[in-house]
């Protein structure tokens, strides 16, 4: 726990114990997809029999928009390898285990850097139906053990709204009866969807902050939430994110305007130092790893002095860092005082 300079070291399960009555707990329900794919790219002037090079996609959101639609074939996507991925390359996926069955193809419309291909998809089967059978749960690389348990864990318990390509892994922590424990307890549990994407994950790559380029996400903001949050703010009481994803939707949504506005919307906001939290008094966040926006976030919240102080505690403890690591608590400085 960070509370301003001050750190202690407790369990998460001793969270109730710094939530109170009339707090706002705002939480994200996004659902991870099965947004990794793999598929085979026909070696020059042989026919496509499923042999070739293998390709790696992970899909990032529609091509057209920034919400997730099962309806959309045209997909922004990340792949690998990308110099066998030029505008025209036509991927296609088999039926794990069955290289006979064609459950579709995948052509480069549009090749961009870094990476990133725009995709335009023909299926055999409804587009859901199709990740269903041939994507999987994008884990992170450092995950080794791809197991049912595994993919599960990697859901929050009150997963709803598909449409992420990676959790908002501060929630994974909440357990069901944590969370009627704490509507038991007066905290009011209010919440939204940030459809987790390249603005999160992504690593920065330049020297200076300022230099790097933020990706947008969608977020989705329903009037209940909009309206708990205005009355914990008009009186004094705390909002609470669970996680830095809640906070990039929230504080985008306030941004101009000051205060949180239903209804759906984007954002590309990196909070960096000096930015003026308008809708946060405190954070629920996961420990991040360096040259990270995430990183950045935290200690634009907390105070850089006060993260590093954090930091090298939880180092010295041997805390565990990476989505299935430990959490923190952070309450803005001087909230209250």
């Amino acid at each position: 726990m960070l509370e301003g300079t001050r750190v202690s070291h407790r369990a998460f399960s001793d969270l109730p114990e710094y939530l109170r009555a009339g707090d706002v707990l705002v939480l994200n329900e996004t659902r991870v997809i099965a947004a990794r794919l793999f598929g085979t790219l026909p070696w020059p002037g042989a026919p496509d029999d499923g042999s070739g090079t293998r390709v790696e996609i992970l899909l990032l959101h529609p091509s057209d928009r920034i919400r997730y639609d099962a309806g959309s074939s045209r997909w922004s996507a990340l792949v690998k390898p990308g110099r066998k991925l030029p505008a025209g390359a036509r991927v296609s996926f088999r039926e794990p285990g069955d290289a006979s069955e064609v459950l579709g193809t995948a052509t480069v419309t549009r090749a961009l850097g870094r990476g990133l291909r725009d995709l335009e998809f023909a299926l055999s089967l409804p587009f859901e139906r199709f990740l269903e059978r041939a994507g999987r749960l994008p884990l992170p690389p450092y995950v080794r053990n791809d197991t049912e348990r595994t993919r599960a864990r990697y859901q929050t318990v009150f997963a709803r709204e598909p449409g992420s390509v990676a959790a908002p892994t501060a929630s994974l922590h909440f357990t069901t009866a944590m969370l009627d424990g704490l509507c038991a307890k007066g905290v009011e549990i209010v919440k939204l969807v940030l459809d987790v994407g390249l603005g999160t994950f992504r690593p920065m790559q330049t020297e200076r902050i300022d230099e790097h380029e933020m990706h947008a996400e969608s977020f989705a903001i329903p009037q209940a939430t909009a309206g708990a949050i205005a009355r914990a703010k008009h009186e004094g009481r705390r909002v609470v994110a669970a996680g830095t994803t809640v906070v990039r939707a929230l504080e985008g949504s306030a941004a101009g305007a000051g205060t949180v506005r239903a209804g759906e919307g984007r954002t590309n906001l990196f909070v960096t130092p000096g930015f003026r939290f308008q809708i946060v008094d405190a954070l629920i966040t996961n420990f991040h790893l360096p040259r990270s926006t995430l990183l950045v976030l935290v200690s634009a919240f907390a105070g850089h002095d006060n993260i590093r102080r954090a930091y090298r505690e939880a180092v010295d403890r041997e805390y565990r860092f990476f989505s299935f690591g430990d959490a923190m608590f952070v309450e803005a400085p001087g909230y209250g005082r």
